[in-house]
């Protein structure tokens, strides 16, 4: 409980669920990732990272957004805020896929998801937004040394 007079932390708590055997790597530099990724964009409560499988992403994407596929990262911010911040679902096979696609560690494939995740949990919208998610991307993937992004991925650049 916050005490009165007193600002509430700005610290977001960073979770990992494994949904999917095909990662069995520490959680560990992810959520240390995910925690600096959340302190810039200044989200706080529980953030829970859920990597999954294809089924279990196709069907939040069919119940959530009316598209029966599965894609790679989904996020659901959380209604109201206060202790929770929000989920980021990754379908680990997409991950897996498009890391090998790229050249380039599965590890850093997560890290791309997990941010575009965080961006939209800050309230970004690339569909809508005019390219402001995509400079905040491009911002935060050269500060962690990542290589392309998803907005700029899909958008052949």
């Amino acid at each position: 409980m916050k005490e009165p007079g007193r600002a509430a932390s700005r610290r977001a708590r960073i979770v990992v669920l494994r949904k999917s055997r095909r990662w069995r790597a520490s959680p560990r530099p992810l959520v240390q990732f995910a925690a600096r990724i959340a302190a810039d964009l200044r989200l706080s409560g529980e953030i829970t990272i859920v990597l999954g499988t294809d089924a279990q992403i196709r069907a939040l994407n069919r119940r959530f957004r009316g598209l029966d596929y599965a894609t790679d990262v989904l996020s659901f911010p959380a209604a109201g805020g206060g202790e929770r911040g929000g989920d980021i679902v990754i379908s680990m096979r997409a991950a897996a896929d498009q890391a090998s696609e790229l050249g380039h560690p599965l590890a850093t494939e997560l890290r791309i998801l997990v941010l575009h995740g965080l961006l939209h949990l800050a309230g970004y919208d690339h569909e809508t937004d005019r390219g402001r998610m995509r400079r905040r991307e491009e911002q935060l993937r050269r500060r962690g040394r990542l290589p392309s992004g998803l907005i700029q991925r899909a958008r052949g650049a």
